[in-house]
Parts: C-alpha cells; sequence; structure tokens
C-alpha cells in the first residue's frame, strides 16, 4: 500500500495537470507547511513574499488617474512660467560724449559693428570707438564746405564702413587702416540711410531714390528705384536677406523683394502711418515680423507681417493700463498708438520676446527710452535720462547691450536686453517631465 500512494505521489509530481478518482492527501515536511501558514496574501491574493517582478515604470504610469497626470503637468508648468520679472535697468552703465552730434531727426549716424567697435559721425567728423579698449579714432571729416556725414553703416563682416555724405556721395573705409577705399555716386542729394546685404549696399535719399551699390563690381549701380515722394528717412534689410523695408518723409512704407527690385515691383505698399516713417526693425526670431515707428504727428508703432499683404477694415481696440496708450489689433499688423510720440529709433531684444523704442518729442514718452514686452505691448520700464530727443538706437554685438544717442551730445548705454534666458539644470528637467508626461499613453 505504502508503494501504491509514493508511486502516486511521484506521478502526480511529475504530471500536475493529471486528475485524479480521489483526493491525495501529502505528507510535506513540517518546516515547509510552516512557511505556508506565515505566507501572506495581498487583496489580490499575490504572496508578498514572493520575488516576483512587480511591474515596469510604464506599466505603473498607465495606472495613474489621468486628473491625476494633468495635475502633475500643470504644477510643473507653474514653475516654469514663474519667471522673474524683467526690468528696465535704473542707471546707464556707460555715459559718453558726443559734442557737435545733429539734432536731425531723418539722418542715422550711429552703427555698432560685429568686432564690437561703435561708429558715429560728431559733426563733420567721422569716429570709431572700440568698446573693449576706450580708444577713439578718426575715420574721416568732410572737406567740402556745409557737407557732413548724413548716414553710418558697418559691413556684415565688420571690414568696412559705409558713410552716406550730404554732398550726395557714399564713401568706404577699411576698417583696419581707415583709409578711404572707394567713393560710390548716383544720388543727387543727401543721403540720409545706409543698410548692408552682404556685398550690397542699399542707400536712401533726399532725392527720393533708393539705389543698390554691388560694392564688387566696377559699374556698381545695379538698379536705382524711385516710388517715394518725398525724402527715404528709414532702410532696412531683412535677417535672411530676401526682403527689404523703406520708409519716407511721405508717410509711406515699401516693402521690397531682393529678386525683383526696380520702381515697378515693390510688394507691398502702407500708407497708414501719418508722419515720416524712419524707425524700422525686423523681428530676429520671426522673419516675417516687421516693426515701424511714426514721427510727431503719427506717434505709432505698427508690426507688420509682410508676408500677409495690406491692412483690413477689422479695428478691435483694446486699452493698455498706461495713460495716453491705445492698443489696436488687426488681422495681419499690430498698431500701438502713442499719442504725439515721436519714434525715433526701434530695436528687437535677441534673447526675450521684447523690443526698444527711442523717443523724441511728445508727452508721455518725450525723450525717454521705453522697453515693451511682446505680443501683449505692456511696458516693461522706461528712462528719462537723456534730456532731449533720443535720436539714434544701436544694438551690440552679442544683443545685450543697447546705445542710445540724443540731442544733448551723450552716448548711453544700457544693459537692458540681457541676461540671456536661463538653462540651468533645474529647469531643463520639469521640461523633461513635462516631455514625458505629455507623451501618448501605453
Amino acid at each position: 500500500m505504502d508503494n501504491v500512494c509514493d508511486w502516486r505521489l511521484q506521478s502526480d509530481w511529475y504530471s500536475p495537470t493529471r486528475l485524479h478518482d480521489s483526493p491525495v492527501e501529502y505528507d510535506f515536511p513540517i518546516a515547509y507547511r510552516k512557511k505556508l501558514e506565515d505566507l501572506t496574501l495581498d487583496v489580490e491574493g499575490r504572496p508578498f513574499k514572493m520575488l516576483v517582478f512587480r511591474g515596469s515604470p510604464k506599466s505603473s504610469r498607465t495606472t495613474q488617474s489621468p486628473h491625476m497626470i494633468d495635475e502633475m503637468r500643470s504644477s510643473d508648468e507653474n514653475i516654469l512660467d514663474h519667471k522673474p520679472l524683467r526690468q528696465f535697468p535704473k542707471h546707464e552703465s556707460r555715459i559718453l560724449d558726443a559734442p557737435n552730434i545733429k539734432n536731425d531727426y531723418y539722418l542715422n549716424v550711429m552703427d555698432w559693428g560685429k568686432t564690437n567697435v561703435l561708429a558715429v559721425a560728431l559733426g563733420t567728423r567721422l569716429y570709431q570707438w572700440n568698446v573693449a579698449s576706450s580708444e577713439v579714432s578718426l575715420i574721416s571729416k568732410a572737406n567740402i564746405d556745409d557737407d557732413y556725414p548724413a548716414s553710418v553703416a558697418w559691413s556684415e563682416d565688420a571690414k568696412s564702413i559705409a558713410t552716406g555724405y550730404r554732398s550726395s556721395t557714399i564713401e568706404l573705409y577699411d576698417a583696419e587702416t581707415l583709409k578711404r577705399v572707394r567713393c560710390l555716386k548716383g544720388h543727387r542729394r543727401r543721403v540720409g540711410c545706409i543698410t548692408w546685404n552682404s556685398h550690397i549696399l542699399t542707400s536712401g535719399s533726399c532725392d527720393r531714390s533708393i539705389i543698390n551699390h554691388d560694392v564688387r563690381a566696377k559699374n556698381s549701380l545695379i538698379c536705382n528705384m524711385k516710388v517715394h515722394t518725398h525724402e527715404v528717412c528709414g532702410l532696412k534689410w531683412s535677417v535672411t536677406g530676401n526682403i527689404l523695408a523703406s520708409g519716407g518723409n511721405d508717410n509711406v512704407l515699401y516693402i521690397w523683394n531682393a529678386c525683383k527690385m526696380s520702381s515697378m515691383h515693390y510688394v507691398n505698399r502702407f500708407n497708414s502711418h501719418c508722419a515720416a516713417v524712419k524707425a524700422l526693425a525686423w523681428c530676429p526670431y520671426n522673419y516675417d515680423l516687421l516693426a515701424s515707428g511714426g514721427g510727431t504727428n503719427d506717434g505709432t508703432l505698427k508690426l507688420w507681417n509682410v508676408q500677409k499683404g495690406g491692412t483690413t477694415s477689422c479695428d478691435i481696440p483694446y486699452h493698455l493700463p498706461v495713460p495716453s496708450l491705445l492698443l489696436r489689433y488687426y488681422s495681419i499688423n499690430l498698431v500701438l498708438w502713442v499719442l504725439s510720440e515721436q519714434i525715433c529709433g526701434l530695436i528687437w531684444n535677441s534673447h526675450h520676446k521684447e523690443i526698444l523704442s527711442g523717443h523724441g518729442y511728445g508727452t508721455e514718452c518725450q525723450n525717454q527710452i521705453c522697453l515693451w514686452s511682446y505680443p501683449s505691448m505692456s511696458k516693461i520700464g522706461q528712462s528719462t535720462s537723456h534730456a532731449s530727443r533720443v535720436l539714434h538706437l544701436s544694438q551690440s554685438p552679442d544683443g545685450l547691450t543697447a546705445v542710445s544717442a540724443g540731442a544733448d551730445e551723450t552716448l548711453r548705454f544700457w544693459e537692458v536686453f540681457g541676461p540671456a534666458q536661463s538653462t540651468n539644470s533645474d529647469v531643463s528637467y520639469l521640461k523633461s517631465l513635462l516631455s514625458f508626461k505629455t507623451s501618448p499613453m501605453r
């Protein structure tokens, strides 16, 4: 009998699925029975004391409530959005004297080159100032009576300086030797604005014409466009170099395509300004966005999407908390009204979504430099240091500093655009968490 039970026990051990007509009693060792008695099961009947894999991070992630995940995501987003408020600096970082600078709205006599050298025209002389060494050098002096530099622009590689004169000529100087290398002609009156696009030098004049010069060619004049009915006082090539914006004393803003530049082939014509359009600035992160500022009788800052064309009749006003400011939102352009405020210069912040404006005659912002947040166009801060109107604005190569030239014959440097946005590990970690939680659940 014992032999039969042993055989059946061994048969069950190796054949666990075999059915028997009658139950079989197994005689397990006492130590094993004690182990079974001490074994605790969870609510799903699984033993806690067994070494089992309790689920991968992915499986455990799927068991969480979607509502809980939304709350986690929202809390992390709030942490990321909680950034220190941007402020306008209380004081200038440096002030330089600028004796004899021309108090003329229609001139453009200051530019900051990529080699960190500032060029500025003071009276009949053109100077350069090395920001790192504070060394000042005389570049040129007008040789003709009543002549003076009316516009200054560094080439993109900072190897050449172009200067437009009241006598209608444009002179090119070598940045190292400070020697004149070329004289360009074509205009008949004062050259008040110039801008570079690689080897193309574009100039605007009081004779109402815009000329493109290829400085590599012996016969440099490429095209001569004459659509403005008054002096051309603002010129700016886009960041990509394929679009040119021109503003004039006829209150009109023209948009040109680099491939089709002639008097009959402008891309857009905007005439909603009510005064001269001198201040022009292309957005560094949205290449189709152009900012333009009007003169005293206009006093508006307009933001244009140049790819969408003309204005529409859609006009919904929004009131800003600043007195005398009115914000209008068109389907293709944003307009900030600053009543009776002359806008002499505009600069975009390449590190934050902000724009800096320099003002002349007016009431609310007279002689001020104002920093605006984009796209809300709320004022971050302003400076009232200049005793007279702000004539020109320029930006350092690293995009952190702005310099303003005023009719009070001073140059003031502002650490207004920095520091760059934080990329510390905490923010990066939170961003990775957000990316992790917004990925599709499996």
